[in-house]
């Protein structure tokens, strides 16, 4: 038998004593300082799109401070059971906001990221309560290529056991009912709704309908997956000038969390190019511009 990676070793340990560990390594981190912050923008979604990389790109400004130990926090999601003092314990206090202000003469802005957020159907409602004033970012991908990618990740993450094929005509019945149970309860989680819903993140217009229904369409910028990766300095600056910040560029913008393997079957392509196809018109139509998925 080979060497595990660290990686590999990490999944085997049960992922409630992983996060027991993280929140003991917080609590240790962030013990005192005095009060501590709530974030200026949000990057919430999609999964599969970029979202790794925009926000590694982002904390490096030097005007930006990113979550303690993690990109993506799943208060809004995972987490909205446990009290609103867990959640400011990933960011920066106050008075390491004042300093910044006093050193540099420019605002210390504070955010996180967490795709799940843009597909959870009672997420909206909930950063409208908390984070009346939030900026929100989104990356959306090619539906086709963002499920195929998903499904990939899932696989690779020890989810997923069934052929793409399969998860995709199964998603259905798996998932049956969970949206319902995930909006009506606080402390609910869905396993399947989580991980499963490869074809039901694409269908974008309803998951933004939702959050047009709770903020304004200019507290919303979109960034299309691959203008992104084609442009990724140039994107970055649109993402800067959205959230008030001055311009800054990196040596290098490496793609993280890239994920590799077969490429898709044409005639599932061409199947799931027919399933999008009416949900992209009705995303294109909601935002008044259309992304290049043809």
């Amino acid at each position: 038998m080979g060497r595990l990676s660290v990686r590999e070793l990490v999944r085997m340990v049960p992922r409630s004593v992983r996060e027991r560990a993280k929140d003991t390594i917080r609590a240790g981190l962030t013990i005192g300082g005095g009060p501590r912050t709530l974030p200026d923008f949000l990057v919430i979604g999609t999964q599969r799109g970029g979202t790794t990389s925009l926000y590694s790109y982002l904390v490096r400004h030097p005007d930006v401070s990113g979550a303690l130990l993690a990109k993506e926090v799943h208060y809004f999601d995972l987490g909205f059971d446990r009290e609103q003092s867990w959640y400011r314990r990933f960011f920066p206090t106050e008075g390491a906001r004042r300093r910044h202000l006093e050193a540099t003469g420019r605002r210390l802005l504070v955010g996180e990221a967490s795709p799940y957020y843009l597909f959870h159907p009672a997420v909206p409602e909930r950063v409208a309560a908390t984070l009346p004033d939030v900026r929100l970012i989104v990356m959306l991908r090619d539906p086709v290529e963002r499920a195929f990618s998903h499904w990939r990740h899932e696989v690779e993450l020890g989810c997923e056991t069934r052929s793409f094929e399969e998860a995709i005509a199964l998603e259905a019945r798996r998932t049956a009912g969970e949206a319902e149970r995930l909006a009506s309860s606080p402390t609910y989680q869905s396993f399947a709704h989580q991980h499963f819903t490869y074809v039901a993140r694409g269908e974008y217009a309803d998951q933004l309908t939702r959050w047009f229904e709770r903020f304004p369409r200019d507290r919303f910028l979109f960034i299309g997956s691959e203008r992104f990766f084609a442009d990724p300095g140039g994107e970055l600056a649109r993402v800067h000038g959205f959230l008030g910040l001055a311009p800054s560029s990196l040596d290098r913008y490496e793609a993280f969390n890239a994920s590799s393997g077969a490429d898709l079957d044409p005639g599932v392509r061409r199947l799931l190019r027919d399933h999008f196809g009416p949900h992209n018109e009705r995303l294109f139509e909601l935002l008044d511009f259309r992304f290049d998925w043809s």
